[in-house]
């Protein structure tokens, strides 16, 4: 992969919205906005200019901020889609078309020729109106090979600066994925951008599969946000690019929990805790074994610091607490058990966190150590 090359076009404000449920005002949409901007997010799909009044302000809004970001809307091969985005201030815009024999058949009653000759004539509208155009091809990956990259073969020829791959119903593993994209990136002059689903929870892997097959650009949602099984996470992303491949996004990936957050508040979708990267369990260590390797060096089981995210590790005590955790958590509020001892409070911990049916907190913890050690005492 060419490091410097690869960029993040995110679309939170779009595909991300899309997920069912979901709707942000115009203020959470210019405070996603502005965030993503300020951690260095190269380019951002800020939303669908031609949906209504409500939605076209809030893009014109996040216009006017003036980001470093590149901005771009989401249009229909419609010209009256393209005119929405141009009252909105947009200099960019993406062009979706079906690519699939299933999509054409249901948008266009199979006449691909129509298809085509409304691309053109969107894309040549667009370019009059001095607008950088991308296209991207919808179900991509349903897509026949020679048709697909006669599509985005045509899209260049008439103007287009960049080609979207979408993997719209998340069907592809990464192999076929790095075979079909590899064979679009060495006939095309222009750059392809990954676009991928998780319905098969390989959102994030065919993402990367892409990049490695040459694609430039990568679709991405922050928590992985969107429609069904959500879209390729951005926080995965960027920690999958530096942390395997060393490839360094110009992103500042200390503020992605934060992120996360604001994200998660404004969509009012909780972050499940084994989510990767940001969830509540990325740097939390129960088990003895690990929790004891944590110990004694964190890189046992972390596969980076939790720093460079936003996170601290964690430390909790249940079911599966080894003596080590347990000893460290009581030594750093001045208990000191002996064996015997230490061994009535684990079996309590056990006890305890199976009942409530989750970790204990500090203060439960402290307070099973006096019944624990008249247990070890009278049984000793």
């Amino acid at each position: 992969m060419k490091n410097h090359a690869i960029q993040v076009n995110d679309t939170t404000l779009r595909d991300g919205e899309q997920a069912a449920g979901i709707a942000f005002n115009v203020e959470e949409k210019i405070a996603i906005a502005t965030f993503l901007d300020s951690i260095g997010v190269q380019e951002l799909e800020v939303g669908i200019p031609a949906i209504g009044q409500e939605e076209a302000e809030s893009i014109r809004a996040i216009v006017d901020l003036g980001l470093q970001a590149q901005l771009l809307g989401w249009n229909r091969a419609n010209r009256s889609d393209i005119e929405a985005s141009i009252a909105c201030g947009l200099q960019r815009v993406h062009v979706s078309i079906p690519v699939s024999d299933i999509q054409i058949a249901a948008k266009f009653h199979g006449q691909w020729r129509v298809m085509l000759d409304r691309l053109r004539d969107v894309i040549q509208f667009a370019c009059d109106h001095g607008l950088a155009v991308a296209v991207g091809g919808e179900d991509s990956s349903r897509a026949g090979d020679s048709f697909l990259l006669d599509v985005a073969s045509l899209a260049q020829e008439w103007g287009a600066f960049r080609f979207r791959f979408c993997d719209t119903v998340g069907i592809l593993d990464p192999l076929t994925t790095y075979n079909k994209v590899r064979h679009l990136v060495s006939a095309l002059s222009i750059p392809v951008e990954m676009h991928t689903h998780n319905d098969l929870g390989l959102a994030t892997a065919n993402a990367l599969a892409g990049l490695q097959a040459g694609a430039l650009s990568v679709n991405t949602t922050v928590n992985g946000l969107g429609e069904r099984a959500g879209n390729t996470a951005l926080e995965e992303v960027v920690m999958a690019l530096k942390c395997i491949y060393d490839i360094q996004m110009g992103i500042d990936t200390r503020r992605l929990l934060e992120l996360s957050r604001l994200v998660a508040k404004a969509s009012n979708c909780p972050i499940p805790p084994w989510k990767a990267i940001v969830g509540d369990n990325a740097f939390a260590h129960e088990s003895g074994i690990h929790a004891h390797g944590i110990l004694q060096n964190p890189v046992t089981y972390e596969p980076f610091d939790p720093q460079e995210v936003g996170w601290e590790r964690r430390f909790v005590v249940g079911k599966h607490s080894g003596r080590h955790l347990v000893l460290s958590v009581l030594q750093r509020h001045g208990i000191i058990l002996n064996s015997e001892e230490i061994q009535a409070v684990l079996e309590a911990v056990r006890r305890q966190a199976v009942k409530v049916k989750r970790n204990l907190t500090v203060e439960e913890l402290l307070g099973l150590v006096p019944q624990a050690r008249s247990y070890a005492h009278a049984n000793g």
